[in-house]
């Protein structure tokens, strides 16, 4: 048993559900289950359970209150084989009077505990929100690489998305069911298009080069957040390299190199 744990109730959910269907269809079973807040209240919540911290007995507690019983038969991490979490960067979030170092250190620490699906969990973080996903003009677009936004204007980064963006919605990658089987291979096609160019622009965050790293390793979440922090949130208008998270996941774990190779990206496999 696989569990997935999403900052949000909407368009993290729909975005696996896709995924899920082109990629996983017959693997574990998994359960998804939202935390409804962001990262940083997340950190206060597991400093509060000091040594004992534990991300399904902390989520059993939350939702439980919320009138939901998803993890009502599972007491701790022991009890799945792998835990993936899914939060945004958030680092506009003035709601916690932090500033962004502060907030830059609580992420770190988040990543260095949520570093193992099979022990804590792992994390992965979209920079700076979910809607990063939608950032792109046509796909491919081979101008990703390139781009930034500000914190001052992360506050307002879901207009901008609908600004920017080639698609009006999130659509071109989550139908709905009613339309899977008419927009399956376009849906695989544009898959393809965002792992591609998610990885290479992980890569070029972390080592300046926009190809293909030599190895997984070298895109992991932490030292894409380091990369963020010292290349990008450091400026002095404090930018963050626009990235997604699930694009990534697919990489890291779908056997994704052969499919990008029979779709003819040029990716060492």
């Amino acid at each position: 048993m696989i569990l997935f744990v999403f900052e949000g109730e909407k368009r993290e959910p729909l975005i696996f559900d896709t995924l899920q269907r082109l990629y996983f269809d017959g693997g574990p079973d998994h359960i998804i289950c939202t935390y409804n807040n962001n990262i940083y209240s997340l950190y206060k919540d597991m400093q509060a359970l000091s040594d004992g911290a534990d991300i399904v007995a902390l989520l059993r507690q939350i939702i439980h209150k919320r009138g939901e019983n998803t993890l009502d038969e599972y007491s701790s991490t022991s009890d799945f084989a792998e835990v993936f979490l899914f939060f945004d960067y958030d680092f506009q979030n003035k709601n916690e009077n932090l500033t962004v170092d502060e907030l830059n250190l609580q992420v770190k620490k988040m990543l260095e505990y949520f570093n193992e699906e099979t022990e804590n969990g792992k994390l992965y973080i979209n920079y700076p929100m979910v809607e990063a996903i939608r950032y792109t003009k046509e796909l491919p677009d081979t101008d990703y690489y390139t781009y930034e936004v500000s914190r001052k204007y992360c506050c307002e980064f879901k207009r901008l998305v609908q600004q920017f963006s080639f698609y009006g919605n999130f659509d071109f990658i989550t139908p709905q069911r009613a339309k899977w089987e008419g927009t399956a291979v376009s849906l695989k096609q544009n898959w393809l298009y965002l792992i591609d160019q998610n990885v290479r622009k992980a890569n070029y965050i972390c080592h300046g080069e926009n190809v293909y790293p030599e190895c997984k390793e070298a895109i992991a979440q932490p030292q894409i957040f380091s990369a963020q922090v010292s290349k990008y949130v450091s400026k002095p208008d404090c930018m963050v390299a626009v990235l997604s998270a699930f694009p990534l996941f697919a990489y890291d774990y779908v056997k994704i190199g052969n499919l990008l190779a029979e779709a003819n990206f040029d990716i060492p496999l």
